[in-house]
């Protein structure tokens, strides 16, 4: 929706790693030294790690982008906890290769073939397997042994390890895992953005898709957007998502540090309802005089729906009878029949009519942001699948 409103070509911020918006930060223009050195070697692990979203898998797509094919065939494993024979089946799938049954030496014999018949062909073989933290000992140190194999004096196969911040502390302190220590040729450590670095992040992904300055960022706008977000590529994303997302609801022109701070807010109440059990909400609508359920990514199910229109429903019934209670209260010096007030009288009238319209205001307010809770769900819905933006 957003990017329509605003004139873009595309959405900047999306959640998806895309390579056309690689941002080379000091960190990632350190990392993708340490790979191409890594790479020049040609054998051994390259081992990356960063926080979650800190843009391992963007520096692996941008990467994928600059290699040679002609040379160098890869392959991408994204692990689940796996234990050492099904670490081995996943690696002869990620090269296309088919194995019958669970038969672990039938998958090593079958990568050795593949990885020889590719070295012949003078093809190098890189894997990179990402989220190496799920992975137990044994399956790590079946990609050690994978490592092992040759033609000749001439190392078949390198390996890029992607992983979180636990992953490095188990490497660099386990004892079982010595032998793969002394494999690993280049490692570097993804940190996140700087405050500068925040905004020209933005900027970049933003001009990508053909800003023309519609948005405005208010002043002090990105120095509150790195506070909230620790610098870390995906929370941007996620923020400046919302942000421009509100911003196109409310017809703005400009981004606000009080339209930041609705968005902080809304998202740190989802995260809350989600904590306090938001599942649950998928058996039965939620009562009406609840908060609106989480919305999990990737699905939004009708009784969830049902959820967030029940609670507007029941603040409209509210103003409607925070209303009610205005009319009875009285306008004037007159009484409902015109009868004059005494001064006592008119005095807890105003005291009855300056209470209601208090909680009108109220009324109002919690109304406004149950509606952009609804609307905001709905349209992050509708955009996460080309065929429900189309409908």
């Amino acid at each position: 929706m957003y990017e329509q409103f605003y004139g873009f070509t595309g959405r900047p911020f999306q959640l998806t790693p895309d390579p056309q918006f690689y941002f080379e930060s000091t960190s990632h223009k350190k990392a993708m030294s340490y790979l191409g050195y890594g790479l020049a070697q040609g054998e051994g692990f390259i081992v990356i790690t960063g926080e979650v979203g800190a843009g391992k898998s963007t520096l692996v797509a941008h990467l994928m982008e600059r290699i040679d094919r002609q040379a160098l065939t890869a392959a991408q494993v994204v692990t689940t906890a796996l234990d050492g024979a099904e670490i081995v089946h996943v690696v002869a799938q990620a090269f296309g290769l088919h194995v019958e049954g669970h038969d672990k030496a039938g998958a090593l014999g079958a990568i050795e073939r593949f990885l020889q018949d590719e070295a012949r062909a003078g093809r190098r073989c890189l894997l990179v397997v990402d989220e190496c933290q799920n992975l137990d000992l044994d399956a790590l140190e079946e990609l050690r042994m994978l490592s092992n194999f040759q033609l000749g004096a001439h190392p078949l196969l390198q390996s890029l390890l992607l992983g979180q911040p636990e992953f490095r502390r188990t490497l660099a302190h386990h004892p079982g895992l010595e032998q793969l220590r002394q494999r690993i040729i280049a490692s570097h450590h993804l940190e996140a953005l700087d405050a500068g670095e925040v905004e020209h992040y933005v900027r970049h992904r933003l001009g990508h898709v053909g800003w023309d300055g519609r948005p405005l960022f208010d002043d002090g706008l990105i120095d509150a957007l790195y506070r909230q977000t620790g610098g870390i590529p995906r929370r941007v994303n996620q923020v400046m998502n919302r942000l421009l997302l509100l911003g196109a609801i409310e017809e703005a022109d400009s981004l606000s540090l009080t339209m930041l701070d609705d968005v902080i807010a809304e998202m740190t109440a989802d995260q809350t309802r989600g904590a306090r059990g938001g599942s649950d909400l998928r058996a039965a609508p939620a009562p009406a005089a609840t908060p609106a359920p989480a919305v999990a990514q990737g699905s939004l199910p009708a009784t969830e729906v049902a959820a967030l229109l029940a609670e507007r429903d029941a603040r409209t019934a509210e103003l409607e009878a925070a209303i009610s209670e205005l009319q009875s209260a009285g306008i004037g010096s007159r009484d409902a029949d015109g009868v004059a007030l005494s001064p006592e009288e008119a005095q807890i009238a105003e005291a009855r009519l300056a209470a209601a319209l208090e909680r009108i205001e109220e009324r109002l307010a919690e109304q406004e942001q149950s509606f952009r809770h609804v609307l905001t769900m709905l349209i992050e819905w509708l955009e996460e699948d080309p065929s429900r933006e189309a409908a």
